[in-house]
């Protein structure tokens, strides 16, 4: 007998992720036991959901109007679920995070032997990269995202903002000299830059003043996508870079790095956690979201505005 509830939350993923094979892999399914769900489910319904082809998958026009039905039927039975505070099985089962290289390995991980108390049964998933992730069709219940936040599909909950500090080694200054303002890394320096790969954006030094932003116009010596990796080239003496502070912070007070042009304020990163507006935010993301949002909440700007000065 068809599991018409599997079939049911299978059919949303694969609407979702436009793949059987990613559907099938996030329920830890067999691919064969997908196919067969969705071909028992179409057979008790009379009609096609699922276009299939050797390149691609679709749903049809039948589909489309079952898929909105399902996602709110699915939705209040997790709301049903939840409202029993009681139930045992309210915090079991998987949640799929994806989260920043430094925010992973420097502040969540560190922390999250206190969540696996409080919520033992949440079967945690944490993909950390600093790629930008496609929630939906990825399976992922949220992420924890700096920056601007143009996909209005997405809700987002303000985490604080992040301060960056522009710092190099003193093996690097004693080689290099010490910039005094901003236009100096322009000639005579090295500078370690980030880049996204997805689109190979580079992130050159910036400052502000006021509502101005200024990107210094420089050739980077070296470039990395990985949050990490652009920490531990800094610290390796290859050039400049400007760090997120809570990265940095601890090598600041060590001696290992040295912050420069203090004067020169540079922009502020703004922290959320993100999920798909559609998709319920059920027990065991709630209580996910509201442990981040208190772990997240003494991270916020780590110094004063520095001094107003001309570049």
């Amino acid at each position: 007998m068809m599991d018409r509830f599997l079939a049911l939350r299978l059919f949303v993923r694969i609407a979702e992720a436009e793949s059987f094979a990613k559907a099938a892999d996030q329920l830890d399914l067999p691919r064969s036991t997908a196919s067969r769900l969705i071909r028992d489910l179409e057979q008790h319904l009379g009609a096609k959901l699922i276009q299939r082809t050797t390149r691609s998958v679709s749903v049809t026009a039948e589909g489309a109007s079952y898929y909105e039905r399902a996602t709110r039927l699915l939705g209040e039975l997790d709301e049903m679920d939840s409202a029993v505070s009681n139930m045992p099985t309210k915090h079991i089962g998987r949640l799929r995070v994806d989260v920043g290289s430094v925010l992973a390995n420097l502040v969540i991980i560190p922390n999250l032997p206190k969540f696996r108390a409080l919520y033992p049964g949440i079967e945690l998933h944490l993909g950390v990269s600093d790629r930008r992730v496609a929630l939906i069709s990825e399976g992922v219940d949220c992420v924890i995202r700096g920056g601007d936040l143009p996909d209005a599909s997405l809700i987002a909950r303000r985490l604080c903002d992040l301060d960056f500090v522009t710092c190099a080694s003193p093996s690097y200054l004693e080689e290099y000299g010490t910039p005094r303002v901003p236009r100096d890394l322009e000639s005579g320096h090295a500078i370690v830059s980030y880049f996204f790969a997805q689109t190979g954006k580079t992130y050159p030094p910036t400052f502000e003043e006021g509502t101005q932003r200024y990107e210094v116009p420089v050739a980077s010596a070296m470039l990395v996508n990985d949050s990490i990796a652009h920490l531990n080239a800094v610290l390796a003496g290859l050039g400049i870079g400007q760090i997120l502070r809570v990265a940095a912070q601890s090598h600041l007070e060590s001696g290992a790095l040295i912050p420069l042009l203090e004067d020169y304020r540079t922009p502020r990163h703004e922290m959320h956690i993100v999920y798909p507006s559609g998709r319920h935010l059920n027990a065991r993301l709630r209580v996910f979201v509201d442990w981040i949002v208190e772990l997240f909440r003494d991270l916020g700007p780590q110094a004063a505005s520095p001094r107003s000065r001309s570049y």
